[in-house]
């Protein structure tokens, strides 16, 4: 029997309308899929009601992989590729499998020969490192920074150090409603003279870029909303 093939389908990043944002093409192969591997049921609905408002949501299966259940549904989800059905793993926002639930099914899925097909769309990461200014060659995402604030900063200066060694670039993401104390942290302990870049709601029509030195930051108030925003650090390609 052949077998499904596994798709990683971006989602929007908060921007009402699809279209301009994901191509007809992933659309179409959106609106033909039955079985989803998913991080939020609600998001998803959204996201196949904007594809298609008649979409047949009842008729569809869905998955859902978080930290509370990802394992216990990774084989039943396999189990439905080998039977012959695509598979679509849906993302809360954004590109799927990454600072996101599914990179264990993918695995799982190159392990039993599923064709793994990732699909075009919105990447918060890489739109916000085109945006930035900074070296797009040589750079790293962490993901999420510890919670605890010392931790916190001390990840931070280490980031600092390997900006200074070799000019790369270091991103990394919070909790909207900690924005605030990760961009407070940045400016309190970091060099002045390296550099930040916020990348605030991209792709939405209060999307904000914004690149300044630390001191240049320490001269602005600034308070980040409680909205999705990718911070960069690097160094001045300039100097």
């Amino acid at each position: 029997m052949k077998k499904g093939v596994l798709y990683l389908i971006p989602n929007t990043l908060g921007q009402e309308s699809i279209e301009g944002f994901l191509p007809l093409e992933i659309i179409n192969k959106i609106l033909s899929i039955r079985v989803f591997a998913i991080e939020e049921i609600k998001s998803a609905r959204r996201l196949l009601k904007k594809a298609d408002k008649d979409f047949p949501i009842d008729d569809c299966i869905f998955f859902q992989l978080d930290k509370h259940n990802k394992q216990e549904n990774i084989e039943d989800i396999i189990c439905q590729l080998m039977k012959g059905n695509d598979v679509g793993v849906l993302s809360e926002a954004g590109t799927p499998c990454v600072a996101d639930p599914g990179a264990v099914l993918v695995e799982k899925a190159h392990e039993n020969e599923i064709k793994v097909k990732p699909l075009i769309g919105p990447s918060s990461i890489i739109l916000s490192l085109m945006a930035s200014g900074l070296n797009g060659q040589n750079f790293t995402f962490h993901g999420y920074l510890p919670k605890e604030q010392y931790k916190r900063i001390a990840k931070l200066k280490e980031i600092e150090k390997i900006t200074q060694l070799d000019n790369s670039s270091h991103l990394f993401i919070e909790t909207p409603f900690r924005n605030q104390h990760l961009f407070d942290d940045i400016i309190k302990n970091l060099q002045n003279d390296t550099q930040l870049c916020l990348a605030v709601n991209l792709t939405c029509n209060n999307e904000r870029i914004t690149r300044k030195s630390v001191q240049e930051w320490k001269k602005t108030t600034l308070v980040l909303t409680k909205n999705p925003c990718i911070f960069i650090v690097g160094k001045s390609l300039l100097k």
